[in-house]
């Protein structure tokens, strides 16, 4: 039986890395052993990244929620009370696009927040 060598599977899967490490510094990018390094720990840092912007994207909306609320003489946490109490569940990407697009209409989300806070602590 003649002896098979892997020449073309193994020049493509070649190829294949070292066309995902285009744009890498130095020889990351042409030799295929350091190539195929520099690949596995750019897409283990692109899995966790896509986790990551997920926490960053809130932490936005709330800065964003928060910088609003305070304008109308509010805190971002007794807002967030305040929408809970009075049964309104929108989530902080909703709240940051009105509060970013449509400030009258969150001037109104924010004065039904002060009377349900109101109300409790009249009590």
């Amino acid at each position: 039986m003649p002896r098979v060598t892997g020449g073309t599977t193994t020049r493509h899967r070649h190829k294949k890395v070292l066309k995902l490490t285009k744009g890498h510094r130095a020889t990351k990018h042409s030799l295929y052993r350091r190539a195929h390094e520099s690949m596995l720990k750019s897409l283990s840092y692109a899995y966790r990244h896509r986790r990551e912007r997920k926490g960053d994207m809130r932490r936005l909306w709330i800065t964003r929620i928060n910088a609003a609320t305070r304008l109308e003489g509010l805190s971002y946490s007794r807002f967030i009370e305040g929408l809970s109490r009075a049964g309104i569940a929108l989530d902080r990407k909703m709240l940051a696009e009105l509060a970013v697009t449509d400030p009258t209409a969150f001037a109104q989300l924010v004065a039904v927040a002060k009377e349900n806070i109101q109300q409790v602590d009249e009590r």
